[in-house]
């Protein structure tokens, strides 16, 4: 007997889950494995910030249940940084909460804004999540494509009227995830002017928005113009203080989402450890130079890559933002032919593009999350083991 219910059944198994199963099983057998595969930052917590979590530890006071929106303290921080970073003031109490990192709030913002039969408007190749959330709250997926000649952004022209009439909401992911691409301030205002003519509310996914390089700055969707009245963002502490396991993130903006949002998650969550958000707020009203020192390294190792990639036929223009590189696959395969392929004969795992979306075929992404000589290692495997085919 199965006991699971017939919408979970229909769940493809996670894919980072899948990939970790085979690593476990290379490694097991004696292979080096270089993991290229999932955006897990291989470099430390700022220790100013593991230190101020154990200060936190030792208050009694953080050990009772936490406040369901979050403590008061990170919600401030979260604002606090918000007027800093973009000038956009945010009423702590109100237009901001508290989450178990970004992909928990995500989640659980579907159910709190769809019913079953609605559509959400979802870009492909995007983060898998939110494909998976609107399938697990019985809603209809739209997938938006992302192409490189419209610098991964999607068309809102070409969306028909009759889905735009079924659709409860939208997701939007800049710098994006699986794709690198970064936008200026023109574009949410383009993605806010028309939430506001067709009235589906914004969920922007911005984990990436302090991993940028060179001049580059990610604007926040909250400085375009009528922004608050219609659209919501996400943040995580993950992946600009490499805070992943920590599970701390937020989501700001407008308060009637916002009440949504934490109406549901207080009836199936108690909220982050309190120690874990006062920590966090201490990162995010600390000194900030820890992230552009993480940024250089990742710029380090993405020139490396690029430049190794482009001595086996794949070319790709510098990112501004993330530290993911969207290449597309040598001539002669599929997506996942290649990344089989470069897994089973080098070691090396990179993610098929296809994982993320139909849209994402003809792609891998490569997750800058090790050192550099590692990186350099994994171009040279994948060199001498496919040159017959890459040439």
């Amino acid at each position: 007997m199965i006991f699971q219910s017939d919408r979970v059944g229909q769940i493809p198994p996670y894919l980072f889950a899948e990939i970790n199963k085979k690593k476990a099983a290379m490694i097991k057998s004696g292979v080096d494995v270089i993991d290229l595969g999932i955006g897990d930052p291989d470099l430390s917590t700022p220790e100013h910030i593991v230190e101020r979590l154990m200060e936190e530890i030792q208050n009694p006071l953080n050990f009772k249940y936490p406040s369901f929106i979050g403590c008061e303290e990170f919600r401030q921080a979260v604002a606090d940084f918000y007027e800093r970073q973009y000038g956009v003031r945010l009423d702590p109490d109100t237009e901001v909460l508290a989450l178990i990192g970004s992909k928990e709030g995500i989640a659980h913002l579907v159910p709190s804004l769809i019913d079953p039969g609605d559509t959400v408007l979802i870009p492909d190749p995007s983060y898998p999540v939110y494909r998976m959330a609107t399938h697990l709250a019985n809603g209809h997926s739209y997938s938006m494509p992302l192409k490189y000649e419209n610098n991964f952004e999607p068309d809102f022209n070409s969306i028909p009227k009759e889905i735009l009439k079924r659709s409860k909401l939208m997701f939007l992911n800049y710098p994006s995830n699986p794709t690198a691409a970064t936008v200026d301030q023109t574009f949410f205002e383009r993605a806010v002017s028309f939430a506001h003519e067709h009235q589906i509310p914004i969920a922007h996914d911005s984990a990436y928005n302090m991993v940028t390089f060179d001049d580059y700055k990610a604007p926040s969707i909250l400085q375009a113009h009528g922004a608050k009245e219609i659209a919501v963002e996400f943040g995580s502490l993950s992946k600009s203080y490499n805070m992943t396991g920590w599970r701390i993130g937020y989501v700001v903006g407008n308060k009637d989402i916002i009440k949504s949002l934490s109406i549901l998650k207080s009836n199936v969550d108690t909220g982050q450890f309190t120690a874990i958000q006062k920590a966090a707020a201490f990162a995010l009203n600390s000194d900030q130079s820890c992230i552009s020192r993480h940024n250089q390294i990742y710029q380090e190792r993405m020139k490396a890559m690029l430049d190794g990639l482009s001595t086996i036929g794949v070319h790709v223009n510098p990112p501004k933002g993330s530290f993911f590189i969207w290449a597309p696959v040598p001539e002669g395969y599929t997506s996942t032919e290649f990344v089989t392929e470069v897994l089973e004969k080098t070691g090396v795992i990179v993610t098929p593009g296809n994982a993320f979306g139909p849209a994402g075929e003809g792609y891998f992404r490569v997750s800058l999350s090790v050192p550099t000589q590692r990186l350099y290692e994994a171009v040279e495997r994948i060199k001498q083991k496919l040159s017959v085919k890459i040439g």
